[in-house]
């Protein structure tokens, strides 16, 4: 299955989280809760794309980052999280899917007072992403980059 950001958009990788969020019970036992940080495994990869969990306690965030050129989607598995991105924030529930493109720039937080559980499909797979933070006229100033050997 090939799942790039030419699939229309972000389709593919949209309906690969939701496949991989209906079929938690194939992974979710690989969970774990960690009060220091957001916890991750990556579950695939290959050249074409992979596969992430992450559990979210709450008051856990990524903080305002893009993914280097990947395309990406994330599925809620359990639990809610709240997307932000420069002017704007939604609230995603269990169940629901967030595709987006190579060029998005967001935070990902835990706002709830529950923890939550969430599975991330990129394409390519990630190789870099940028930080950033909110200059003071809501603009976003980049603060550093990394890249996958850092994570």
């Amino acid at each position: 299955m090939t799942l790039t950001a030419t699939d229309s958009g972000t389709r593919a990788l949209s309906g690969r989280a939701r496949a991989l969020a209906e079929d938690s019970a194939e992974w979710l036992h690989r969970v774990r809760l960690d009060p220091q940080g957001r916890w991750y495994e990556r579950l695939h990869a290959d050249d074409d794309h992979e596969v992430w969990i992450i559990s979210w306690l709450p008051g856990q965030s990524t903080g305002f980052h893009d993914h280097g050129g990947s395309a990406g989607a994330f599925a809620v598995v359990l639990g809610e999280l709240e997307e932000a991105t420069v002017g704007d924030a939604r609230t995603l529930e269990s169940g629901e899917v967030r595709g987006f493109g190579e060029r998005h720039v967001h935070d990902v937080r835990n706002v709830s007072a529950a923890p939550a559980v969430s599975v991330h499909v990129y394409s390519p797979p990630l190789s870099s992403m940028n930080r950033y933070d909110l200059g003071p006229e809501g603009e976003l100033v980049t603060l550093r980059s990394e890249s996958a050997e850092d994570w």
